[in-house]
């Protein structure tokens, strides 16, 4: 197991806080004995070559490892380290729902990236202390243009998702592997790559006896663009909620009017989120909302509506869906103009959300990305001010 892991040369890459030459420890911290030291491992890995979502020079070299502990049933804490590659490979998932991945626009933009790569120096523990000899990294990114840096970091994120795509005949193998939230991982990862479609494993897996594996693949195949199977009459409201947002992102306007009231009941409800669905960490009714402009036009009145009566029930994170959805549809030619007065659907949003004082709140604190949301829309990002502002 993990033969190979000590032939990189792992400080010669670079990481979330400079050489990577901890990563070695980490990988095999995953097997370690104690569920602690597993964790600290684990943590160390998520922090180190997928900060918040941005990969780095070590993130494609720890992949085919971290897929070798995947294929192994006896490793422990398996759908943790899947949710580890699919972090590496297409970074924070929430950037690219309801769509699917734009790999083919990443590709474009990595074009160069991979030779400016090539000719950066090899990462120092502190590129910027004042003893260091010649050029840093710090000192060659810094000497890049905004263009150089955009296609290099491109390129990083490029080969960390080739390093995953290598990867997916073990991805589909884990379909059927006998821990469900294994499986459901699988699905989800299986989700981002439209140059290798696994319609057919997918397809198998949307008659999973594991309601979240089910559903999980059945969003998949929605994001892949495939043919949908028909399951908008399944007894299960988790099913029938992934096909709905399955064929809304397959066929838009067209899904038909069943699609179109299932998302309307789960976008607008007051349900909370289903553990074991790894999209938006099982928030099933943020993400309705978010696929709910791809209706269209015709069901512009009714999503408003939806959106509004769900963000009296919302909080934290859960809040930032619905309500950046809501503002993009009452906002389409962008923020408002400095001092501009609120036409009825935008001061029905506001009116909404001043008197929704739990959607402000995170953890009991006031939540700074609602406000950053609002003022991004010429919005005031305190309720008292947006009730004035409101009328």
């Amino acid at each position: 197991m993990l033969d190979g892991l000590d032939d990189v040369d792992w400080a010669s890459l670079e990481h979330a806080y400079g050489p990577a030459a901890d990563v070695p420890g980490h990988l095999r911290g995953l097997l370690a004995a104690e569920a602690e030291d597993r964790r600290r491992a684990l943590s160390g890995l998520h922090g180190g070559i997928c900060h918040q979502g941005t990969r780095y020079e070590a993130s494609a070299p720890a992949v085919p490892f971290l897929l070798e502990l995947l294929a192994d049933p006896a490793t422990p804490d398996r759908a943790a380290i899947a949710g580890l590659v699919a972090g590496i490979a297409v970074g924070q998932h929430e950037a690219w729902l309801p769509g699917g991945f734009p790999v083919a626009e990443l590709r474009a933009a990595a074009v160069g990236g991979a030779e400016l790569l090539r000719a950066a120096p090899a990462p120092t523990e502190d590129d910027e202390d004042d003893d260091n000899d010649g050029e840093t990294r710090l000192d060659y990114w810094e000497g890049l243009d905004d263009a150089q840096r955009d296609a290099m970091a491109a390129h990083i994120d490029v080969a960390a998702y080739d390093a995953v795509r290598a990867g997916l005949p073990v991805l589909r193998d884990l379909l059927a592997d006998g821990d469900a939230a294994v499986r459901a991982a699988a699905a989800f990862t299986l989700a981002w790559f439209p140059e290798d479609p696994s319609d057919a494993a997918l397809t198998g897996a949307v008659g999973d006896p594991s309601r979240s594996v089910a559903a999980t693949a059945l969003v998949a195949l929605g994001l892949l663009g495939t043919a949908m199977p028909a399951a908008l009459q399944d007894p299960k409201p988790e099913i029938r909620w992934a096909a709905a947002i399955g064929l809304t992102t397959v066929h838009g306007a067209g899904a038909g009017a069943a699609a179109a009231a299932e998302l309307l009941a789960w976008a607008g409800g007051a349900s909370t989120a289903r553990a074991g669905i790894p999209f938006l960490d099982g928030d099933l009714a943020g993400y309705a909302a978010l696929a709910l402009p791809g209706l269209g036009a015709g069901y512009a009145a009714a999503s408003l509506d939806a959106l509004l009566a769900r963000l009296g029930s919302v909080t934290g994170v859960e809040t930032l869906p619905v309500l950046g959805t809501a503002l993009r549809s009452v906002f389409p030619d962008g923020p408002l103009p400095g001092g501009g007065p609120l036409d009825p659907a935008q001061r029905r949003l506001a009116r909404t959300l001043a008197a929704a004082p739990a959607a402000w709140q995170f953890g009991g604190r006031r939540f700074g990305n609602v406000a950053a949301l609002l003022r991004a829309y010429g919005l005031p990002g305190d309720p008292d001010e947006l009730r004035v502002l409101a009328g």
